[in-house]
């Protein structure tokens, strides 16, 4: 059974979470209604997801991920919010989350999303998606970004590409005619040349290079 925990600082939006993904067979293992507490919370109980929030008092949802993830919790970051901006999903990406959902997504997304993180995907908005992409791919390349993309294939770049523009591995094995396998090891050897830590830093590094959000197919 899938465990979470739920850190937001409205009691209304918790009791409706806890309902949904326990109807659902989530086990809610704890709730916090601040960042500090959310911490301290998932690193006592070390549940498969924590539900986060950005906008909370005492520690908010970006600083409390970075902890988590700093931490080495085996716990994945599901940031669960209202619409900020860009820039404020792109900070949450770089502390380590491990998916972006809106709060006005409808509870089988939520559920489905609790359930991809969990298995290992990273889940995002389609709104989220979309403005990342029409934000970061409009910038300039960073100084340093061909060289660090020269380590990697030119089919190990189309799958960078797509996971920066926030595919699934299944999305990405469908659009490059690969199979799933396939697509797992490239992203093993895409983490393991670029010396990254998992797929939210890898995003963030393809919106870097600007190479999130161009063709990936030949």
């Amino acid at each position: 059974m899938t465990t979470t925990v739920l850190v937001d600082d409205q009691k209304l939006v918790r009791d409706g979470l806890r309902l949904i993904l326990e109807l659902a067979g989530i086990d809610v293992l704890g709730e916090a209604e601040d960042g500090e507490e959310g911490v301290r919370l998932v690193l006592d109980l070390r549940p498969d997801v924590v539900l986060m929030d950005l906008r909370m008092p005492k520690l908010d949802g970006i600083e409390a991920t970075r902890r988590i993830v700093e931490a080495r919790s085996p716990t994945r970051v599901l940031v669960l919010t209202t619409f900020e901006g860009e820039e404020l999903t792109f900070r949450a990406l770089r502390a380590g989350a491990a998916g972006y959902l809106l709060k006005d997504a409808g509870g089988a997304r939520l559920v489905s999303a609790v359930e991809a993180v969990a298995a290992g995907e990273m889940p995002l908005a389609s709104e989220v998606v979309a403005r990342l992409v029409a934000s970061y791919v409009q910038r300039p390349p960073a100084p340093d970004s061909p060289a660090r993309l020269a380590a990697l294939s030119e089919r190990e770049r189309d799958v960078l590409a797509l996971v920066g523009a926030g595919r699934s591995n299944p999305e990405i094995a469908a659009e490059l005619y690969i199979s799933l396998a396939t697509v797992k090891t490239h992203v093993r050897h895409i983490l393991a040349k670029l010396d990254l830590r998992d797929r939210p830093q890898a995003i963030v590094l393809a919106h870097e290079c600007g190479l999130a959000g161009s063709s990936a197919t030949r």
